[in-house]
């Protein structure tokens, strides 16, 4: 792996990707996963604040 110079090409980076240490890479089990979306509709107040937008454009 050559750590002087970032890779010319994608041969390179796949190659210096593949030296590095297994017990530096993340593993899919440690990856924290994003908390779930919340629900949520168009309300009067959310309305209200592009009514008229429109006009601008």
């Amino acid at each position: 792996m050559e750590t002087t110079t970032e890779p010319e090409n994608l041969a390179e980076l796949i190659n210096d990707c593949a030296d590095i240490p297994a017990d530096l890479r993340v593993r899919p089990a440690t990856t924290p996963r994003p908390p779930a979306p919340r629900d949520w509709t168009v309300n009067e107040k959310c309305h209200a604040q592009v009514a008229g937008l429109e006009d601008y454009a």
